[in-house]
């Protein structure tokens, strides 16, 4: 990893602890977050994973008005790092402990892989 893809990987880092803070603190069901990238095609591979203990859990959530607080969350703490995505909601997905435990035996970095 370059230098300058560290420093980027360090504020990315930094800005979704915050946004996961928040989440955890505002929106029913959500766990955690993590991030995934290829500094080779940044920000264009660029991804946030949101993770949700269940699936109705994730259900619920995309039906209400907190989706639209996670992105807008999401969004506003990338902007604020320098971070401009077109389009930010092709770079977050939403998964769910149950899906890994059913696919991967909670193995989440074969999940991720």
């Amino acid at each position: 990893m370059r230098k300058t893809d560290k420093k980027i990987d360090n504020q990315l880092r930094l800005a979704l602890t915050d946004v996961c803070e928040t989440a955890l603190k505002d929106i029913d069901g959500f766990q955690w977050l993590t991030h995934r990238v290829d500094y080779a095609n940044f920000p264009a591979s660029f991804k946030v994973i949101c993770i949700f203990e269940t699936n109705e859990q994730r259900s619920i959530f995309t039906d209400n008005s907190d989706k639209k607080l996670l992105i807008s969350l999401i969004h506003k703490k990338l902007n604020e790092i320098g971070i401009k995505l077109n389009n930010i909601t092709n770079h977050i997905v939403y998964d769910t402990e149950e899906n890994c435990t059913d696919a991967h035996q909670g193995n989440w970095a074969k999940r991720l892989s």
